[in-house]
């Protein structure tokens, strides 16, 4: 069925969304206050420096155009500049995928382009609350992609997940050309400076064509919160290579040839980070949905942006398409948020709140043994990509210690590149499963596992595996039965939401019980019940066996896993003879 969506707001998030839907044939009204040229013409809109998982989300709508023309960004490095000014922390180590920055300038109007040029309606012009009200009368679902002016006010404050009342960082963007390249390969390179701020530098392409994006983060009132006196584009510029002269030489000699790569290549400003409820009231009584910036705006610090905005997308397009033909009621809109907020947003939103307060001792301390541990260097990079993965070693210091202590262990046995080698495993496919049991306190237990397989089928036995050091292995190792639940194609964000280190995996799980409490999930399409038989020596892993009991077996097609992304099956053409 055909549905009648409109979007206000044309950045990432928005034209990404509407793009999408329009793929899947449905009727799209997009809203932007300026035209295609104007975006083109005007003044830098961010850094959207995005990760490789945000870049997938492009490419299965096709619309990564720029992959061969703009600078890969293949790593990060991080650098603490101590008091007397010398660097007392220095590493750097390469993203699983490569990151790509490309000015919103190019990538806005060419995606406006397109969207018209496949029948979408583009109107230029201000939505205050009287057209918010014309819209929401005529569409089925209207959702508010701008994070600015008169409509983002309708959404409310969450006071819960807004620690911040005020700006905590004094923001400028310099577009520049002829900066000298990092070495030995292209990244971002992130330098810390306690008590002043941060900045950061790293390759893109612009309307002029490759680049590199200086950012600059003061602490508000401090020495790099200097930009309200600059007056003109290279007054910006000037002052930008000062705060490197005073602050970080070793990026200023990079500078010495920078020119900006045109007048528009500066912005600077300050927000307070600040996340809203989803869902808004018109004065009418009809309902608006909140999505990317206009509800989980973030600090630029961990240059998470248009990688919210590209996975908010995903997911709002994601549960779109599932819903059918079902209304769009204020209860959906709330769980499509919870979704993307569980599923992403969370995790980005306080690893990003961590790094804008002072760095506490433990995280001091990991920064400092990625100096020598590869492998820590390794995770805390690629957690660029998944801040998932800084659960919750990252906010305790307790599980500091215990991920440090396993990434030694590690080092220690390792006999391959352990990055590599889990990438040729990846190349393997298998299915995904979430494996469930009832904890010997009552608890639902639940984990995302792609282990399982068949053992044999007289008796019926299956198996699979379990990390020594997760914390559920008591809870599983003790329990009479598990069940297995293998996810439908559009479950994975049960997938996601299942590997994700929180108190309660299964809020806004659909579900029931099966024997001795096990939950089962619904909407799979199989589920397996199975007698706790034996548990066997995996290495750093814990193999189980259990027998199957009871099991459902649904139609659907299955969420596959290769090379590090769920994937979509497809049936091999028949072979003529």
């Amino acid at each position: 069925m055909k549905r009648r969506v409109a979007i206000v707001g044309a950045g990432q998030s928005g034209m990404q969304l509407a793009l999408g839907l329009q793929r899947a044939g449905h009727q799209v009204t997009v809203f932007s206050n300026r035209t295609p040229q104007e975006i083109h013409d005007g003044p830098v809109m961010s850094s959207q420096c995005m990760f490789e998982t945000a870049l997938q989300a492009e490419r299965e709508l096709a619309l990564e155009w720029w992959a061969g023309t703009c600078p890969p960004v293949e790593g990060i490095g991080v650098v603490v500049r101590s008091p007397e000014g010398a660097r007392s922390i220095e590493w750097s180590a390469r993203l699983d995928g490569p990151a790509q920055s490309v000015d919103q300038r190019l990538k806005i109007p060419a995606w406006m382009a397109e969207f018209e040029k496949r029948g979408g309606r583009l109107v230029i012009q201000d939505v205050g609350l009287a057209e918010l009200e014309a819209c929401a009368a005529e569409h089925e679902l209207v959702i508010v992609a701008s994070g600015k002016g008169e409509i983002s006010q309708l959404f409310e404050r969450d006071a819960q997940r807004s620690p911040f009342e005020q700006p905590q960082r004094a923001l400028a963007l310099t577009y520049v050309r002829g900066m000298k390249p990092a070495q030995p390969y292209s990244r971002v390179c992130f330098n810390l400076i306690p008590g002043v701020g941060e900045y950061f530098v790293f390759p893109a392409l612009t309307t002029t064509g490759p680049c590199e994006i200086m950012v600059f983060e003061g602490v508000p009132g401090g020495p790099m919160d200097c930009w309200a006196d600059v007056t003109t584009p290279q007054e910006h510029l000037e002052r930008s290579k000062q705060i490197l002269d005073t602050f970080l030489p070793w990026e200023a000699e990079r500078c010495r040839d920078v020119a900006l790569t045109d007048d528009n290549g500066i912005l600077a400003g300050r927000f307070a980070p600040t996340v809203r409820k989803p869902v808004a009231t018109l004065p009418l009584g009809r309902h608006v949905l909140g999505l990317g910036d206009a509800v989980a705006l973030n600090d630029p610090i961990t240059g998470q942006g248009s990688n919210n905005a590209a996975k908010s997308a995903d997911i709002y397009l994601k549960r779109i398409l599932e819903h059918g033909d079902a209304p769009f009621d204020a209860a959906w809109m709330q769980q499509t948020f919870d979704r993307y907020w569980e599923g992403y947003a969370r995790w980005a939103t306080d690893w990003t709140h961590s790094l804008l307060a002072p760095p506490k001792p433990h995280v001091q301390k990991l920064l400092q043994s990625a100096t020598h541990m590869p492998a820590v260097a390794s995770t805390i990079v690629n957690g660029f990509d998944d801040p998932r993965h800084f659960a919750p070693w990252w906010f305790d210091a307790a599980e500091a210690d215990r991920f440090l202590e396993a990434k030694a262990r590690e080092a220690e046995t390792d006999r391959f590149d352990r990055r590599d080698y889990r990438k040729a495993l990846g190349q393997f496919t298998t299915g995904v499963t979430v494996i469930t049991t009832r904890g010997i306190d009552g608890r639902r237990v639940g984990m995302t596992a792609n282990s399982f397989s068949s053992v044999s089928l007289d008796p019926p036995l299956v198996l699979w595996s379990l990390a020594r050091q997760a914390p559920s292995v008591a809870d599983f190792t003790g329990a009479s039965h598990f069940a297995i639940n293998v996810l439908a194609a559009h479950q994975h964000h049960l997938s996601r939401q299942f590997s994700t280190p929180q108190a309660d995996k299964f809020r806004g799980v659909d579900c029931c019980e099966g024997t001795a409490g096990v939950p089962l999930l619904n909407g799979v399409i199989a589920r397996f019940t199975c007698r706790n038989v034996k548990q066997y020596d995996g290495g750093d892993h814990l193999i189980f066996i259990g027998e199957v009991e009871r099991y459902d077996r649904f139609e659907g097609e299955p969420l596959v896993f290769h090379s590090g992304y769920y994937q979509v099956t497809t049936r091999h053409p028949e072979c003529m003879p």
